[in-house]
């Protein structure tokens, strides 16, 4: 499977504070909060929604065609995903923006206050899915956090060229509009949240659950450290449990990783339970490691991960495809 990835590229910022953010809290102060917090560490990686999931699928070696925009800064970064089997050749340098940059501080119970500076990526809108398609015939589009703009115009472009598409609105569902979110899910094959997406994309659409799962071939929801929730119309909810036992170094891009998983084993034909419990276990190397893109994918360490957790079934169909990788 040809999967473009869409959204964003970024410089990820994360910072560590010793204590809890909620104790930094006075519920009769909340109406005008100033604070500042003193942090133990700070770590400069590679990020971006968009870059954390082709790196992901680089690995797995499903070769993804990259679509984001950038900076001039960009050429280390882009030699690092080229090293990962990432193609890099639809990215968008733009002239006069530096590229993203996302600013993460995570709290002791892994809460994390955020803010994200777009800088090129609101030129993403520039990129042309048709040119892409021409080029090199695409069978997913995955459109991932971006411009709201971009993010619009590539689902767009996936209905007219008839590629099936994924959405992950996920951190843009704040900026977003009703019509934008409805836009955004509405025929997609696969539809990606966390639980608190899910709740806020249902009041932003003004939807219920069965009207989300009306519009939608799948609705795949991540349940933290509860594992995923997959809901299909008129079938059964199917619960696949995350990981046990994972030190939690820093929960950046465990989603990422996770959709990483999900989609390369659709790719190869499996059923949705085993793709989302090698999702889980792409999840549990992010989880382990410090940043969205320090971990290494080892086929026979993943593989390992799927038989302890989810048995022999899930391993001998997941085998084949691993084995290749190693």
């Amino acid at each position: 499977m040809r999967i473009a990835v869409t959204g964003s590229i970024a410089t990820d910022h994360l910072m560590a504070f010793p204590g809890r953010f909620v104790d930094q809290l006075l519920p009769d102060q909340l109406h005008h909060i100033s604070l500042s917090f003193l942090v133990d560490t700070l770590e400069v990686r590679r990020g971006g929604v968009a870059a954390n999931i082709a790196y992901g699928l680089g690995g797995l070696r499903l070769a993804p065609l990259l679509a984001g925009a950038v900076g001039p800064d960009f050429a280390e970064y882009e030699v690092w995903l080229k090293e990962h089997g990432v193609d890099t050749d639809a990215v968008h340098v733009s002239a006069e923006h530096q590229t993203a940059r996302f600013m993460c501080m995570t709290d002791q119970d892994s809460n994390q206050i955020a803010s994200f500076y777009a800088g090129a990526m609101a030129e993403s809108a520039r990129i042309d899915l048709h040119t892409l398609h021409a080029r090199t015939p695409l069978d997913l589009i995955l459109v991932s956090p971006n411009d709201p703009g971009a993010m619009v115009r590539h689902t767009e472009q996936a209905r007219e060229l008839r590629i099936a598409f994924a959405a992950d609105p996920s951190q843009q569902l704040a900026r977003l509009t009703g019509d934008e979110v409805r836009s955004l899910v509405t025929g997609a094959r696969w539809l990606f949240t966390n639980a608190y997406e899910s709740a806020l994309l249902r009041e932003r659409a003004g939807w219920t659950h069965e009207d989300v799962l009306d519009r939608v071939g799948t609705w795949i929801t991540t349940l933290g450290a509860q594992g995923v929730r997959i809901d299909t119309k008129n079938a059964p909810t199917l619960t696949v449990p995350a990981v046990p036992d994972v030190h939690a170094a820093d929960p950046t891009g465990v989603g990422d990783a996770f959709r990483s998983g999900f989609l390369a084993a659709v790719g190869w034909g499996l059923p949705q339970e085993t793709a989302a419990q090698l999702g889980c276990a792409m999840s549990a190397l992010v989880l382990a490691a410090v940043g969205s893109q320090s971990y290494e994918i080892q086929p026979e360490r993943l593989l390992a991960t799927v038989r302890t957790v989810y048995g022999e079934h899930a391993a001998g169909l997941l085998e084949p495809k691993l084995g290749q990788l190693i």
